[in-house]
């Protein structure tokens, strides 16, 4: 059980809490998962549809729904390999050095893009959260089952800065919970766990 009373349970290395998989510092997926029930079968490192089939389908919904509104929503990156992310994270170590890495990019197996439950919308920036897209999914993006993962002002708690384009789905009931009328509560803060590398 987690600090907040959930079930907490580990499957060939994947950790559900209360049925929901989490992925985060503290949590990693092992390096060889790859999403059992994507939307088009993983061949690639780098796939944009190679979504769970729930979660794809709600994103499709959504980009529907906002398009019938005039606004545009495309899915900039999706599923990564354990290996892709390995090279992407060690590319932002290069660049930035590890603490400042730490901060916006996941080592491998601690990405949630590795899960099929998780992706980055249109403009990889904060300043997607002020174009027109950017505010209808924040308000609207847990109708269908998809919270913004890293909250603003959160970082302590996810492990991570404010991230406005990244949704994961998790199901309308949890999503709506988490949307908390527009103040977001984070995943960890919910289940009562950390995000936190341990070493």
């Amino acid at each position: 059980m987690t600090p907040n009373g959930f079930a907490i349970e580990v499957k060939n290395g994947v950790t559900y809490i209360d049925g929901i998989l989490i992925v985060n510092k503290t949590y990693p997926l092992p390096s060889t998962y790859i999403p059992a029930n994507s939307q088009v079968p993983v061949t690639t490192a780098n796939c944009a549809n190679c979504l769970d089939k729930e979660a794809y389908a709600a994103y499709t919904k959504m980009k529907n729904d906002a398009a019938s509104q005039g606004m545009g929503l495309w899915i900039a990156s999706g599923y990564r390999s354990y290996s892709y992310q390995s090279a992407l994270y060690g590319g932002y170590v290069n660049s930035s050095g590890k603490l400042a890495a730490d901060t916006y990019s996941a080592r491998p197996g601690h990405s949630e893009h590795q899960s099929g439950f998780a992706f980055d919308l249109n403009t990889v920036s904060e300043s997607f959260a002020n174009t027109k897209e950017g505010k209808w999914v924040n308000e609207n993006c847990h109708k269908y089952g998809f919270i913004i993962r890293y909250p603003k002002g959160k970082d302590n708690e996810t492990g991570y800065i404010y991230e406005p384009w990244h949704l994961r789905f998790v199901g309308v009931d949890l999503a709506t919970k988490l949307y908390n009328g527009g103040n977001w509560i984070t995943m960890e803060t919910y289940f009562g766990v950390t995000s936190t590398y341990q070493n």
